[in-house]
């Protein structure tokens, strides 16, 4: 077990529920925070896995959460992405409940007015799909990548397809695919203008699927080029931007070793990428592993990783965290969340601040339950971090 500093930084407050319960299980369906300071959450999976239509916004100011315009569509598993010119553009994800198998991906997209609270449809997605990324390019349009679709009536693949939106006209453009096929990956707009895709998985099987190591590059021009593998496959991973580095946390549970020994727990080890260099170098180890947590840049050199679970099934949210110190390479004890969590919502809203906000509590025999309760992480709680 890795030590680290047994004195804990910042201080989490408790702040108002959200107007209804839901999770994100996504990479990519997250929060936004628009440019009034104001935190954007939209659709998710609510009681059973359905699919949700609700929107909501977070007030940092008054400590409140309000409804806004319904999406036009229930959707989970989909995309969000504050663009350039502070609208919100939702894509694809499913319209049906965890039950459905296999679940077919939406294409259709909505943006949405903050100034009016309403939502409007832009074009539709030449493919549908659910778990794919999101990013927002310097010329103020969206990358699409990869996720998963409907294969048979009893499987589904994961697709290597990618699509670029304009803001302008709202049509799709079908770009290069990516090298490698991949869904739940991380995409990360890197200071070049480049996007590193990393990690995800594909199915190799109904409730079975393998984690990648491969990673690539998006460059603008529309190709796609291989980069540095990550050190080990991960999927429902972190990967979170600080500076030029980019830090990769947890994952699934690996499987099989080389040993033909199984690990039944989400990986504890993290990795950082070098913008410079394109590779991947293994880091401090988190104390234990994780997956479906958060990491959230907290400044310039820190990034707070937070929640999480070993696993989906029979489990418990995790309460604690750590803050990652980018320079030195070591993890420092956070101040942990009143109440466990993953796949939930985290955003930093400035000023060392970070919100969390629903997610899973706890999975098992006595049913899942959804968390509704929202907490600020205040890293100056514990003395500022620089």
């Amino acid at each position: 077990m890795t030590a680290i500093t047994p004195a804990a930084t910042g201080a989490w407050t408790t702040t108002a529920d959200l107007p209804t319960p839901g999770s994100w299980g996504g990479q990519h369906d997250g929060p936004v925070l628009l440019e009034d300071g104001i935190v954007l959450v939209a659709g998710g999976a609510g009681v059973g896995g359905a699919p949700l239509a609700r929107v909501a916004r977070y007030d940092p100011d008054t400590n409140t959460w309000a409804t806004t315009g319904n999406l036009l569509s229930a959707r989970r598993l989909h995309s969000v992405t504050l663009l350039a010119d502070g609208r919100v553009l939702v894509v694809g994800g499913t319209g049906v409940g965890g039950a459905q198998f296999p679940p077919p991906g939406l294409a259709a997209a909505e943006v949405y007015d903050p100034d009016d609270g309403t939502w409007a449809t832009t074009g539709n997605l030449h493919i549908g799909r659910w778990g794919h990324s999101a990013t927002l390019l310097p010329d103020g349009s969206v990358l699409v990548a990869g996720g998963s679709a409907v294969r048979s009536s009893q499987s589904l693949t994961a697709l290597r397809s990618a699509e670029r939106w304009d803001p302008e006209s709202g049509d799709w453009t079908e770009v290069d695919p990516m090298t490698d096929a991949r869904s739940g990956h991380t995409a990360v707009l890197l200071p070049n203008g480049k996007v590193l895709v990393a990690g995800g998985s594909v199915p190799t099987g109904r409730n079975t699927d393998a984690a990648l190591a491969y990673c690539e590059l998006f460059d603008p021009d529309d190709t796609w080029s291989p980069t540095g593998s990550m050190t080990v496959p991960r999927a429902r991973h972190q990967a979170t931007l600080a500076g030029t580095t980019v830090l990769a946390t947890g994952g699934a549970a690996p499987g099989p070793g080389g040993d033909g020994t199984f690990d039944p727990f989400a990986r504890a080890t993290a990795e950082v990428y070098q913008q410079a260099t394109g590779t991947w170098t293994a880091t401090e180890a988190m104390p234990a592993g994780r997956e479906l947590h958060r990491a959230v840049a907290v400044s310039a050199n820190k990034i707070l990783v937070v929640g999480g679970t070993d696993g989906v099934r029979d489990a418990a949210g995790f309460a604690s965290a750590l803050v990652y110190d980018v320079t030195a390479g070591t993890w420092a004890t956070a101040a942990g969340l009143t109440g466990g969590r993953w796949s939930f919502a985290a955003m930093a809203l400035g000023d060392q601040l970070v919100l969390v906000t629903g997610g899973f509590a706890r999975t098992g025999q006595a049913g899942s339950a959804l968390a509704a309760t929202t907490e600020v992480f205040d890293a100056t709680g514990g003395g500022p971090i620089s």
